[in-house]
């Protein structure tokens, strides 16, 4: 497949990142993993996000951070000779931390799902090695459901962006 202009990785001028992210401390942590598992209910393969970077005041807003280490579930298959994190695992990873907002909201963590995925569009492809910071707006927000603007970028370059909607399924049982 040869390379053409719409097809290349580099960042253009004209796209900008969700949120202003001057003067965060992106190699902090406000929430490590265990810290995120009282806020949200993402166990095991898809525990996804790896730190809480920054959140606003009242929940948002945020950024979170997945590193792609290279032993994770999908690296033999996504694919052997090239192994890329799949697209939908990205727009999952902003949906825990839209998920991990929600319940900064709330009086207690609830579980909530996600129900629609609108405007996506990919990128750049991330890779073992690389850290995937996830950025999340709050569009609108009410005691049941949400809707969130997030964005995946490495290395100053936007990997993808969407739109989901998420809404309260119930109690989250630690």
């Amino acid at each position: 497949m040869s390379s053409s202009p719409s097809m290349t990785t580099q960042s253009r001028p004209d796209r900008k990142f969700l949120l202003d992210i001057e003067g965060i401390d992106m190699s902090a942590t406000i929430a490590d993993r265990d810290a995120m598992f009282q806020m949200i209910p993402h166990r095991h393969e898809m525990a996804l996000l790896d730190r809480i970077v920054w959140a606003q005041d009242g929940g948002l807003s945020g950024i979170g951070a997945m590193k792609v280490q290279g032993d994770e579930f999908w690296v033999r298959g996504h694919f052997p000779s090239q192994p890329m994190l799949p697209g939908v695992l990205m727009v999952e990873a902003g949906a825990q931390l839209s998920c991990y907002l929600y319940n900064l909201r709330q009086e207690s963590p609830q579980l909530a799902a996600f129900l629609r995925i609108d405007n996506a569009a990919f990128r750049r492809s991330v890779t073992v090695g690389e850290e995937l910071f996830l950025l999340c707006d709050v569009v609108k927000a009410s005691d049941r459901r949400f809707i969130s603007d997030i964005q995946g970028v490495v290395d100053d370059q936007v990997c993808f962006e969407a739109r989901i909607s998420g809404m309260r399924i119930g109690e989250f049982e630690r």
